[in-house]
């Protein structure tokens, strides 16, 4: 059961960084963001605007 836990976790972090790049805000950070605050996390991402692209 524990197992399950950490799978579940582990793809919502990467779940996490590719919602975060397709806001372009950095993918790697929200990795780490989102190992302390899980579901959270999503729900900031979420609520955020996209940032505009950089030249």
């Amino acid at each position: 059961m524990e197992d399950q836990y950490f799978v579940g976790w582990g793809t919502l972090m990467l779940i996490n960084a590719g919602l975060a790049q397709g806001k372009n805000r950095s993918g790697l950070n929200w990795f780490f963001i989102s190992l302390l605050l899980g579901p959270l996390a999503t729900l900031i991402l979420v609520l955020m605007e996209k940032l505009p692209e950089k030249d």
